[in-house]
């Protein structure tokens, strides 16, 4: 199993996508078979798909990190996001960040974070497209390197808490 993450953009717009990816006979496919088959209230995993009855290859899950609210959040989520994490796979794809097995023998689960406030819908499509794409790379390298960690814990934060100097 693979398992990237990348944080695409600022503001109610932006876009947090956690990926993992892995064989349909593995854990990830158990996961998202298990994951499919669970939904919780507002919470609703679902396939993504490029257009009606056109899904993303390899198969890849919707799974929110955000309770669908109202009518705007749901349609930023069902709508462009959707449509950028499924831009995201084919490119990883065709660029050849995925390997050549992976469109039928693979699948990915998407971790993704839609603001309830989100109101641009190009930004969370682009940001979204950005993130998938970024967290599949980093999946697939492997990254961050441990000297990355390291780095980055000398001084840890992140758009919602940076720590006070001691």
């Amino acid at each position: 199993m693979y398992i990237g993450e990348a944080f695409i953009g600022e503001g109610a717009n932006a876009a947090h996508i956690n990926a993992l990816i892995g064989p349909k006979n593995g854990p990830t496919g158990t996961a998202l078979a298990s994951s499919l088959a669970a939904p919780r209230l507002g919470y609703i995993p679902f396939m993504v798909v490029h257009k009606p009855n056109v899904p993303v290859k390899p198969a890849t899950l919707f799974a929110a990190k955000a309770d669908l609210r109202g009518d705007t959040h749901s349609n930023m989520t069902w709508g462009p996001a959707q449509a950028g994490i499924a831009r995201g796979v084919y490119e990883a794809v065709e660029e050849g960040i995925l390997p050549p097995e992976a469109p039928d023998e693979w699948c990915i689960i998407t971790g993704v974070w839609v603001n309830w406030e989100a109101d641009d819908p190009d930004q969370v499509y682009q940001h979204n497209y950005q993130a998938t794409k970024l967290a599949i790379q980093r999946a697939m390298n492997q990254s961050p390197s441990a000297e990355e960690v390291r780095e980055a814990n000398q001084n840890p934060g992140n758009p919602f808490y940076t720590p006070s100097p001691n």
